[in-house]
């Protein structure tokens, strides 16, 4: 048992320490281009930071484990669990982070159309995948459909996203990476190659780490008792999303609003309609309760951000109410 929780540990370092290479990297790569502060918190930095999330499930469905159930589970749990925890504890853990400079009644202000353009966006997809597990598995024409469907809404996104980035960027909203490449400390050079060189090397960690935690878990799960698809909705979200959380308290307490949101709500959208079409197609995909009270509890924060995206900010109660959404989905679920 000790052992287990070990290499969870363990695969966890691996995994955090790929995904600082590539956020950091593509931070980098946002300054060179010269392109907004959304586009690099929203695009760049989201898929980056959402990669350990995204990888666990990916290489589950390929195959993480002998038992294709378990793998199906992993899978499921981790697609779902990594939207409910971005819109409930990351938003919340980040207006904790603030709360003692702002006070209750202060607020993060992101820029606002890229703010309320990631909720409208995940809504819509999220609803669509959603919609998806209803659908019966021998009608798979129709389940191609909703694939295709939450890829277009993520394509249609992406141009969206960097349509509006040069207007930006005039506005003062222009991407400013807050350290040094990494790997120039080994006296190589910043340039595009190098950053390159830094975002490959990340992916290679990515997936070794996701590789290792996907064997921990169907472990653990096996001593616990608890079904691999429960264990993947909390534990690999908890687990893998801590860049988000790192990563946005940072740019929060410096004043970066929308680097810090765009982090969360771009990755939202990220994890919203790609993965979820990936899930719809390779597994099950069904509407059982611990994954419809997840669904909805991420619906209801979702919904309860973009009902509060005010053009002066979201003031910091309202996202201390997310926070209290995942306690709620906590308890349902654990208390069954």
């Amino acid at each position: 048992m000790t052992l287990l929780f070990l290499q969870l540990a363990l695969m966890l370092v691996v995994i955090l320490a790929a995904s600082e290479l590539f956020t950091n990297a593509l931070e980098h790569l946002g300054e060179k281009l010269g392109i907004s502060e959304g586009v690099t918190g929203s695009l760049f930095a989201a898929i980056g930071t959402a990669l350990p999330e995204t990888t666990v499930p990916i290489i589950a469905l390929m195959g993480g484990t002998a038992s294709r159930a378990v793998n199906e589970e992993i899978g499921v749990g981790a697609i779902l669990g990594a939207p409910l925890m971005l819109a409930t504890l990351s938003t919340c853990l980040m207006a904790i982070a603030v709360l003692k400079t702002r006070g209750l009644k202060g607020v993060v202000a992101p820029e606002h159309s890229g703010f309320t353009r990631d909720l409208n966006f995940f809504l819509c997809a999220f609803l669509i995948a959603a919609a998806a597990m209803f659908v019966p598995h021998h009608a798979w024409q129709v389940r191609a459909l909703f694939a295709v469907g939450l890829v277009g809404v993520y394509v249609a996104y992406v141009v969206t996203t960097f349509r509006a980035s040069a207007s930006l960027v005039e506005k003062g909203h222009g991407t400013e990476a807050p350290e040094r490449l990494l790997i120039s400390r080994f006296g190589l050079p910043t340039s595009l190659a190098t950053i390159a060189l830094q975002m490959v090397l990340g992916v290679v960690l990515l997936v070794g780490g996701a590789k290792g935690f996907i064997a921990g878990v169907e472990g653990v799960s096996h001593v616990l008792g608890i079904s691999a698809l429960l264990l993947s909705l909390i534990i690999i979200p908890i687990a893998t999303e801590l860049p988000e959380k790192v990563n946005s308290i940072i740019w929060a307490r410096r004043g970066k609003d929308t680097l810090a949101f765009g982090n969360i709500t771009g990755a939202m959208v990220f994890q919203g309609t790609l993965l979820p079409g990936i899930g719809i197609m390779l597994t099950p995909w069904e509407p059982r309760v611990e994954v419809m009270t997840g669904v909805f509890i991420t619906l209801a924060a979702a919904a309860w951000l973009r009902f509060n995206a005010k053009k002066g900010g979201i003031v910091l109660w309202a996202l201390l109410v997310n926070g209290g959404l995942y306690a709620l989905y906590l308890l349902l679920t654990l208390g069954r």
